[in-house]
């Protein structure tokens, strides 16, 4: 393990890399794969064909918008719908084009880490759909739930699409739909999407295509440290390295170096060695069973109001209520 020294963070940012480069194995977030540049390689990787989510929970959007819809704006009431990591809003564009063109009553709430996602987002619906009145947040999903202002009378619908939550494991999943759920009203709803387990060869190619946009988005993570810290790593000395446990459902990223070398991070004052072959853990993607979904929402104090299928059954977005 790196020896770790006392030192003063002006940003989480500096922390997050200090604590996971310096910790056992080697691990960075996932978060921060995410600026100007990582959120045009997530596009990219968006529109890969490998990558079924995309296409899947388009799908069920497109199919069932007028479902959905009605269950949104049950009893003709106004509701806020507030979307954790709206990202470019490719999905969520379906619903707001059919709820703009019913005439409903609601308020669009987009959160999302990335100020450049959220700028983006903001003109191209005030462009395509201007009745809609679109209130962004940028930062961490709770930090900007808890500033949200959300009138007496009007509900809360929750989203969080693109099977984000299998960015955790099931323990922090809980936690996290813990922390929702008491933000939620008793006639609020939650809508999640969900990546189903299935052939692992599927979802090995989804996260390690042969164009090389994955590795690349992953590497994202480094050269982010290399501009905002000053640091030198040699991208081409690091290879991308996807896995995935068919019993688990779990697929996990890495970055992994293929030669012994030192990098030194300026802004940390700080040298990290790499031993020839040594990981960094960066991205965890969960699939999911019913048997877990119903466990996770069990725990969370959360009961499954209703959920939809893409026609091949690799994804599911499931509505949730608070018990």
């Amino acid at each position: 393990m790196q020896e770790k020294t006392t030192v003063l963070f002006k940003t989480t940012f500096e922390e997050d890399i200090y604590n996971g480069l310096t910790d056992y194995p080697k691990h960075l977030s996932s978060k921060y794969f995410y600026d100007t540049k990582g959120d045009k390689l997530f596009q990219e990787i968006m529109a890969m064909p490998e990558y079924y989510l995309t296409d899947s929970e388009y799908d069920i959007l497109s199919k069932y918008k007028e479902q959905i819809s009605s269950l949104f704006q049950r009893d003709s009431q106004s509701f806020n719908l507030i979307e954790l990591g709206a990202g470019d809003g490719k999905k969520t564009k379906i619903l707001l084009e059919h709820l703009s063109n019913s005439n409903v009553d609601f308020v669009y709430q987009p959160i999302d880490i990335s100020q450049n996602a959220l700028d983006q987002l903001g003109s191209s619906i005030n462009e395509e759909f201007p009745k809609i009145k679109v209130n962004k947040r940028q930062g961490t999903y709770f930090n900007a739930l808890k500033n949200i202002e959300v009138p007496s009378n009007s509900r809360k619908i929750i989203l969080f699409l693109g099977s984000n939550i299998g960015n955790m494991e099931h323990s922090d999943a809980i936690e996290f739909l813990s922390s929702i759920t008491q933000y939620m009203n008793p006639d609020d709803l939650l809508f999640v999407g969900f990546d189903l387990k299935k052939n692992p060869q599927t979802i090995l190619d989804a996260y390690n295509d042969q164009t090389g946009i994955t590795a690349a988005f992953n590497k994202n993570i480094l050269t982010r440290i290399n501009t905002s810290l000053h640091a030198n790593f040699n991208l081409e000395a690091f290879k991308h390295w996807e896995t995935y446990n068919p019993e688990t459902g779990t697929a996990k990223s890495y970055l992994v170096s293929t030669i012994d070398q030192e990098v030194l991070i300026e802004k940390l004052e700080l040298k990290i060695n790499f031993n020839a072959w040594e990981t960094i853990h960066t991205e965890i993607s969960q699939k999911y069973d019913e048997h877990t979904v119903q466990m996770l929402a069990k725990n969370a104090g959360l009961t499954i109001e209703t959920e939809f299928s893409d026609q091949k059954n690799y994804y599911k977005n499931y509505i949730f209520k608070k018990k």
